[in-house]
């Protein structure tokens, strides 16, 4: 075959560094398009991009080009960049360390991207930390609880 054709859904989850209430209202927008930004020049498709305070969600169709982590570090780093300019509030903004990434199946696409549109309304009944740990044992990931948060 002297093509490489792909289409991958991935649903990507982190969070601010400790957890931190630090991604506010008013700059969440115009982060939302930077980030949808940073997956276009990365050869993506950004699907849909909605957070709330702590934490963000992408889902995103993934280039062949381009490895997973290389993308999370060119959207983390980045974006990273880009809110510190956004006010003093912002100067010590940190991303975590990791990401939660989850393969999504294209049956699944609408389901996704529905619960990522409505982020905002399901954390006002869960937790992050109850969610997080729910998506990763949903999908079968092994992890150390005592490395998610930091």
């Amino acid at each position: 075959m002297a093509q490489s054709l792909s289409k991958i859904y991935v649903h990507i989850v982190f969070h601010t560094k400790y957890s931190q209430p630090l991604i506010r209202p008013e700059v969440e927008p115009e982060l939302y398009a930077y980030i949808g930004a940073i997956i276009k020049a990365n050869d993506s498709v950004p699907v849909k991009i909605n957070g709330v305070e702590n934490h963000i969600h992408i889902l995103a169709i993934l280039s062949k080009n381009i490895a997973l982590s290389k993308f999370l570090e060119e959207i983390k780093r980045n974006s990273s960049r880009w809110i510190k300019t956004k006010g003093k509030i912002y100067s010590n903004f940190k991303w975590q360390g990791g990401y939660g990434a989850f393969s999504v199946n294209l049956k699944g696409v609408k389901t996704v991207k529905r619960y990522i549109e409505n982020q905002k309304e399901h954390h006002k009944k869960v937790s992050f930390k109850e969610e997080y740990i729910k998506l990763l044992d949903e999908n079968s990931v092994e992890y150390d609880e005592r490395y998610l948060w930091t």
